[in-house]
């Protein structure tokens, strides 16, 4: 591609490269130059304007966005492309889900030429329908054939939403005198609704195992989540305990995101059960939040992927929490 100065004359089928003001009007940079365009430069004064002009095997800043964020999402559902616009093409969910990135290939292609960028948000970040999950952007308005073919290769299928394959949960809350009772609710029903799951019904019962482990017999959601009074504190605590009287497993107990360290995780037969801990009843980020969403979108979480959630797992402080978990200075 060739770029720089030009007289007016020389001008006419190039790329302007800076935008213009004209009477009345702006002339936008990006635009493919026309003999009327030049005449209204003339006019104003100018005798050369800075230009664009692709050479042979070159590709338009626009197509080639458009090539690389097709190879992206190929094989992929639930992503739309937008229309391409000033060498950017915006990749958009769908549907609610999770975000599924092939990192490597994603870093392989913006090593490929500094001409060319692929913004994502975050790996398993949760996005709602019509969310932005990528970006792809040519620096330059245009960009060699090689180098798009190159970058498309590393691009393949690296971007994907996984979407809910659950529609409804229950959610159980023990009680103890005095504490909490159903505080909470609407902040984990907000959850499961951002997912497109609905909360069929709200079973309460006394912090014992049996009868948290008849409500679990009982609950009839595709999830099941538990709300306990009492902080789960080891692996052998009350609600787990429940789970394994009432037939189910426990496969995870503590992840290392904060808040959230006292989640657990498990199954009883087909269906997945969550374990939260108190501080699942405030609406803020927190590690329920990772967890739910892989669980609805039916991932795997190995105890790799839970080990992984530390990086990036200290989230903010959560206002109910009367202290910071910064200790004295010593």
């Amino acid at each position: 591609m060739k770029f720089g100065p030009v007289p007016l004359r020389e001008a006419e089928g190039a790329i302007l490269a800076h935008s213009l003001p004209l009477p009345g009007r702006r002339l936008r940079k990006g635009v493919t130059l026309t003999a009327a365009h030049l005449a209204q430069l003339a006019e104003a004064g100018m005798t050369e304007v800075v230009v664009a002009r692709l050479e042979q095997g070159d590709v338009h800043e626009d197509d080639a966005a458009l090539r690389l964020a097709r190879a992206a999402t190929e094989g992929s559902a639930h992503l739309q492309l937008a229309a391409p616009f000033t060498g950017r093409v915006n990749l958009l969910a769908e549907r609610a889900g999770l975000v599924m990135l092939k990192v490597e290939g994603i870093i392989a292609a913006n090593a490929v030429d500094e001409s060319l960028s692929v913004a994502t948000v975050p790996a398993y970040h949760q996005t709602s329908e019509g969310g932005m999950v990528a970006t792809v952007k040519l620096v330059s308005y245009g960009v060699s054939g090689p180098v798009i073919e190159a970058a498309a290769a590393h691009l393949s299928g690296a971007i994907r939403l996984a979407v809910p394959v659950y529609r409804t949960a229950s959610l159980i809350i023990s009680e103890v005198p005095g504490g909490l009772g159903s505080k909470g609710r609407e902040a984990i029903e907000a959850r499961l609704s951002a997912l497109g799951i609905a909360l069929c019904e709200t079973l309460t019962c006394r912090h014992e195992e049996a009868a948290l482990a008849e409500r679990l017999t009982a609950a009839r959601g595709e999830i099941v989540l538990i709300l306990t009074a009492s902080a789960t504190s080891d692996s052998r605590d009350t609600a787990p305990e429940a789970l394994r009287r009432a037939g189910g497993t426990l496969t995870r107990f503590g992840i290392p995101v904060d808040p959230g360290n006292l989640l657990f995780l498990g199954a009883l037969g087909q269906r997945p059960v969550i374990g939260l801990p108190n501080s699942a009843r405030s609406p803020v980020l927190h590690g329920a939040d990772w967890v739910l969403g892989r669980v609805a979108c039916g991932l795997e979480i190995s105890p790799r992927d839970f080990a992984a959630m530390g990086v990036g797992g200290l989230l903010k402080e959560i206002p109910t929490r009367p202290q910071p978990r910064r200790g004295p200075r010593g």
